[in-house]
């Protein structure tokens, strides 16, 4: 029974598995390929964190942003609760809705609106170039695009300020949004584009870092001081948004804007840095950025060679890479980790005085929820957080067409709803930072993409659509009888260029006074002599303190036998 059991149960087995591969044969074999499909698109819908699903389920119920912000916050309570598009739902394109879907269409589409920037070279203390390209509002009045004025000094009109994200530059999809927007809502528009961006080249040793402050507070002193009397506004994303905020905090107070956005900030980068190496799908983006930083040192090779490490440059297959062979050599950090502790912008929420809008999508590929400062935030009185749930990085696609973004719609209303409120911060410190000395001037001639990626100017030749303007700045703590001179040789040497136009009215050219240069140099004067006074009788208290036991033993010995003969005789005495 035994022997006959055994091949029994397997002829069965074979025959039952001959079964049921016949059975599977007589199944059509387009079944296979709808069930392969629906298995590839399960998978891929968990891959790319699809979320068309549930945003039909939020249609039928209310699904507004999460807002972090301090209980007694006078920024939320006159300004914020009063944006609409904040406290309305966000809503994704259909079609892109995905954290990853909208990030890549908004790098390779994108779907900016069409326009032409004027652009002004701005050049700081240490021999570098900055492109700041403008929009007015009068650009993009009644959805033309217009040159046919200019700022005046005494123009009250707005200026929104915008730094751009990691190697972006004016002419990004999303920067375009925001820029023709904002313009187009009655506001200046100015993107400063980081060193080495925007078509310039980089004229000095020193290259920009997401920590790097000084050019965004040379070019915000810069407006400030050429436009007196227009409200400024910076809104940062990205890196930019990681920049801004960290400059906000460095200068507390003394800062000369009434209001920022910070839109998709990495906050800590250290977190950053290990987030993005962490998976699949965050290496895929720490390959794209990195490619682009390699492209970016390209262009600047010969610096970079003398300043960097090349070869690893070249080899680097991350962020993390190309900033120990290139950022922490040139910005002389110790290590990577030291750079982006030092460069973490969440170290300075704290001290931001400014009212401050941040915007970050909980699903950001790229700057990881992990890293938002929530409990900073809302100590700080200032700022408001407002994390939706989804969005992406700096993409936030809203409508079928996918032709607008939301954070531009809510950053615009929340800066409109804030400059007619009375929490516009106002600087309240008037002692200037010693800064650079400024020359600028500005392109308004159109300018085109060349081969390398690089922007230029299509000619100096006065055509109808084309204004070259020179105005040279000089700074106001320059002695009076330089400032006319440079003057005077920098109109002459304008005036010679074919086509450019310097203003008629001399204080467009020259707005310094002999009283005002002299008020600013003794108030510095006093202020360094304060400083000094302060530093004499610190470093007084620090030698009697460090000292004390020497001269406390010495004084002992000295007096020791004195102690010995007076005691005696007061206890005789008692």
């Amino acid at each position: 029974m035994m022997d006959c059991a055994g091949p029994a149960e397997s002829c069965g087995g074979a025959c039952a598995y001959g079964l049921l591969l016949r059975g599977l044969s007589l199944v059509p074999i387009w079944h296979y390929v709808l069930a392969a499909c629906l298995g590839f698109a399960v998978f891929l819908y968990r891959f790319l964190e699809c979320h068309l699903l549930e945003d039909l389920v939020s249609r039928l119920r209310s699904s507004p942003p999460q807002f972090t912000f301090n209980s007694s916050s006078d920024v939320y309570a006159a300004v914020v609760s009063k944006c609409r598009i904040l406290h309305g739902k966000y809503l994704a394109t259909p079609w892109l809705a995905s954290p990853h879907l909208q990030t890549v269409f908004l790098n390779f589409f994108g779907r900016p609106p069409s326009f032409s920037y004027r652009r002004q070279i701005f050049r700081t203390s240490d021999g570098g170039t900055i492109a700041l390209d403008w929009v007015l509002s009068s650009d993009v009045s009644g959805g033309a695009f217009h040159r046919e004025s200019s700022i005046s000094k005494d123009d009250t009109t707005p200026i929104v300020v915008v730094v751009p994200g990691l190697t972006s530059d004016s002419c990004s999809a999303y920067l375009k949004h925001l820029a023709f927007n904002t313009a187009k809502s009655g506001w200046n528009v100015v993107v400063s584009n980081h060193r080495g961006l925007g078509g310039v080249s980089v004229t000095s040793d020193c290259f920009y870092n997401a920590g790097w402050t000084e050019d965004v507070r040379s070019v915000i002193d810069y407006l400030h001081n050429e436009y007196p009397k227009a409200t400024l506004f910076v809104v940062g994303t990205s890196i930019g948004a990681n920049i801004l905020v960290k400059y906000l905090g460095e200068d507390g107070e003394n800062v000369p804007i009434a209001g920022a956005v910070a839109i998709c900030s990495p906050w800590d980068l250290l977190i950053g840095d290990r987030f993005i190496s962490r998976g699949l799908r965050q290496k895929l983006y720490d390959r794209a950025l990195t490619i682009g930083l390699q492209g970016y040192a390209q262009l600047h090779q010969p610096h970079y060679s003398r300043l960097a490490d090349w070869e690893g440059i070249r080899k680097s297959r991350s962020i993390r890479d190309f900033d120990n062979y290139a950022t922490c050599l040139v910005g002389k950090f110790e290590t990577a980790d030291t750079y982006y502790r030092r460069c973490s912008s969440a170290n300075y929420v704290g001290t931001v005085a400014v009212p401050l809008l941040c915007i970050s999508a909980l699903d950001d590929p790229v700057c990881t929820r992990e890293a938002i400062p929530w409990d900073e935030c809302r100590a700080n009185k200032n700022i408001v957080l407002v994390t939706p749930r989804h969005g992406g990085h700096l993409a936030f696609f809203e409508g079928i067409a996918a032709t607008s973004l939301w954070w531009v719609r809510a950053a615009n209303e929340f800066l409109h709803v804030l400059h007619s409120s009375p929490c516009m911060h106002v600087k309240k410190s008037q002692t200037s930072a010693l800064h650079s000395a400024l020359e600028s001037s500005i392109d308004q001639g159109p300018y085109v993409n060349v081969a390398d990626g690089m922007v230029a100017a299509m000619g100096n030749e006065h055509t109808k659509d084309a204004v070259v303007e020179e105005e040279i700045q000089k700074s106001p703590r320059a002695k009076t009888e330089e400032t006319s001179l440079d003057v005077k040789k920098n109109a002459r040497i304008a005036g010679t260029d074919g086509g450019s136009k310097i203003s008629q009215n001399p204080a467009g050219i020259q707005n310094v006074k002999p009283m005002d240069v002299n008020s600013s140099v003794l108030r510095s004067i006093n202020q360094i002599a304060r400083v000094t006074r302060r530093s004499i009788w610190l470093l007084a208290y620090i030698a009697i303190v460090t000292s004390w036991p020497i001269v406390g033993s010495a004084l002992g010995i000295v007096f020791k036998g004195k102690l010995k003969n007076m005691l005696p005789a007061v206890l005789r005495r008692r």
